[in-house]
């Protein structure tokens, strides 16, 4: 479209709209001409002759494939008349816009606290069944016991709080663990996108399932900062029924068995499972996403929320995670809960549990993982996609 607005009209301008309107006649008349026209560098010198015969200096707005010879020629001046590649002479009135607009990212607050909330929401429906995994994995059940065989035993036996024993942990620190790990995605995102040198700024960016990935891997290192001290707490708690009052006397009794250290250990494991298992998390969420709502005929890019896409994705990605990462965890959680002196370090956790019990040890507690991946991480991403649409006012 073809349209013009006057910007800071000074007296004599008003005085001369007459005058003016019949100068902006011609000018639409040159415009129409330059749209015909083939020859980038007759366009050009038409375009510099309009805006010397316009006494309020516009700026004129070239189609998109004028735009780099009129760049480099060094054309001036303050925005008004615009011409693009819609050109409508029946619509003067309407005003352009640059097509060079950036979309702008995530606000880092917003990706915090949709985060957060979807820890909570983790939380809430999945911790039975991590209660569950971490006994399977310790030595706290027989390797044929069931995953809803020891939920009835322990429901049976310590009732319905006894499901969520040592929920304390997680819970106080799942809120800014999971605000770190979507904020740390978002970060990495930025990363992504500022060290891809093919990017020219010229269009909205578009990631890459790979590059996504690779945003999920760095997320976890920011992550992992919280992560390994609530892990740490955690598993003692849920190991150790009785033994301790609640996190703050677990966390007492941890600090005086070896002060910082003995809070972090389990760090370096704690990372090793997180890397490999964000990749898996967050790839296999947008890639599932993605999918399903192109199914659903929803364009991913609009910006439309679809529960079901959602939910499917954070479901199977969950279980993506835990199907990567549950080697790792079992080695944390023995190296977690194990009394100080018992292992030298993670690789002689991994050295004894081969060589006592098998590679298939590795794999101890994989059911209720994947039993509990699908509803807890379905509720996670739910939980965020929800929260960032009402945050939607903080970009």
């Amino acid at each position: 479209m073809i349209g013009f607005q006057i910007t800071n009209p000074s007296k004599s301008t008003y005085a001369s709209i007459n005058k003016d309107m019949k100068k902006l006649t011609f000018i639409y008349t040159l415009f129409f001409t330059i749209n015909c026209i083939e020859s980038v560098e007759s366009k050009t010198r038409l375009s510099d002759a309009i805006s010397s015969f316009i006494h309020f200096s516009p700026k004129i707005h070239m189609p998109s494939h004028w735009k780099k010879d009129t760049l480099q020629r060094g054309t001036a001046v303050e925005t008004d008349i615009c011409l693009n590649d819609e050109t409508n002479l029946a619509a003067p009135s309407a005003i352009c816009t640059s097509p060079d607009t950036e979309t702008k990212p995530d606000s880092a607050l917003k990706s915090f606290l949709s985060g957060g909330v979807g820890g909570i929401c983790t939380v809430i429906v999945g911790h039975p069944f991590d209660l569950i995994k971490v006994k399977m994995q310790t030595g706290g059940a027989s390797a044929s016991s069931s995953v809803f065989g020891l939920f009835r035993q322990t429901l049976a036996k310590e009732g319905l709080f006894g499901l969520y024993r040592g929920v304390s942990a997680p819970l106080v620190a799942i809120s800014p663990i999971f605000a770190v790990s979507f904020w740390g995605y978002d970060m990495g995102k930025r990363v992504v996108e500022k060290t891809d040198f093919s990017y020219k700024n010229d269009a909205p960016y578009k990631f890459t399932i790979p590059q996504l990935c690779v945003a999920g891997g760095i997320s976890a290192f920011p992550t992992t900062l919280i992560m390994a001290p609530s892990e740490r707490l955690k598993v003692l708690l849920q190991t150790n029924p009785g033994k301790f009052t609640g996190l703050w006397d677990c966390a007492q009794h941890v600090y005086k068995e070896g002060g910082v250290q003995s809070i972090f250990r389990g760090t370096g494991a704690t990372l090793m499972r997180d890397v490999p298992g964000s990749i898996a998390w967050f790839g296999t969420y947008e890639l599932v996403k993605k999918g399903l709502m192109k199914i659903q005929n929803i364009d991913p890019e609009s910006g439309t929320l679809s529960p079901f896409a959602v939910l499917c994705a954070g479901g199977f990605a969950g279980m993506a995670c835990w199907a990567v990462s549950i080697p790792a965890d079992v080695l944390k959680s023995r190296f977690q809960s194990a009394p100080a002196g018992t292992y030298k370090g993670i690789f002689d956790v991994y050295r004894k549990l081969m060589k006592e019990e098998g590679a298939s040890a590795l794999f101890q507690g994989l059911r209720p993982a994947m039993v509990r991946a699908f509803p807890a991480n379905a509720a996670c991403f739910l939980g965020m996609e929800v929260s960032k649409k009402a945050f939607a006012f903080m970009d």
